[in-house]
């Protein structure tokens, strides 16, 4: 069944998206049999979880923290982590440019910016990521670089509010590549769309598509 749902996928998924194979509570045979069809960019979204099963899997995988980070757990992703998409506050910022200095490593992360209608969502505002950009110092954060964007439109069926706020953060996303290139010239993603919106997010622009369910299925239980 995986393999299947994985090839109409990729049938659907242009060559310049990166598709993110999101394993959230799937087991380690799972994600493998995911691996063995040439996927190797892997979303969690609970540092627990993604710190157990990345020693028991392939060592080119590309783990990409997609999750609501707390400042204490930044530690245990950082000798590791490919990416982080969840960037949500100055203060977090400032927790993994500390750790990066301590494992040597220059952290790739990706802003969130909040764009849906919901309260349980994280991230900046858009004035304050543009503003952010505007201000950038690289002396204060010269372990961190800085790829892009990410954000999760309102989960509803209204497609005009998914599309709205798709285009809300592709205009900003655009805006800050065009304004800010020479200070941040590896600014080139956008992470928006998951299996229930990913058609709408590359029609705006996505360059990574984070999808879980369309892969492996429904979840399994973590009780």
């Amino acid at each position: 069944m995986i393999s299947e749902n994985l090839k109409s996928l990729l049938l659907e998924i242009p060559e310049n998206v990166t598709l993110i194979a999101v394993t959230k509570t799937h087991p380690v045979e799972t994600i493998l049999e995911v691996y063995k069809y040439g996927i190797r960019n892997f979303g969690e979204s609970r540092v627990q979880e993604l710190i157990s099963k990345q020693p028991l899997l392939p060592p080119d995988i590309r783990w990409n923290m997609i999750g609501h980070l707390q400042k204490n757990k930044v530690k245990y992703i950082a000798p590791f982590i490919h990416l982080i998409h969840s960037i949500d506050s100055e203060s977090l910022l400032e927790v993994v440019q500390k750790e990066a200095v301590k494992n040597n490593r220059i952290i790739s992360v990706l802003l969130q910016v909040y764009i849906a209608k919901e309260e349980e969502k994280f991230g900046f505002s858009p004035e304050e990521v543009y503003q952010f950009f505007k201000n950038y110092r690289h002396k204060k954060y010269n372990h961190i670089n800085f790829k892009g964007l990410m954000g999760m439109a309102t989960y509803t069926e209204d497609v005009n509010i998914i599309k709205s706020e798709f285009n809300l953060i592709s205009d900003l996303f655009q805006n800050i590549k065009t304004d800010f290139s020479n200070s941040c010239p590896d600014f080139k993603e956008l992470s928006i769309g998951m299996s229930s919106d990913y058609k709408y997010a590359i029609e705006y622009g996505s360059t990574m598509v984070r999808i879980g369910s369309l892969i492996f299925g429904e979840r399994y239980s973590t009780k």
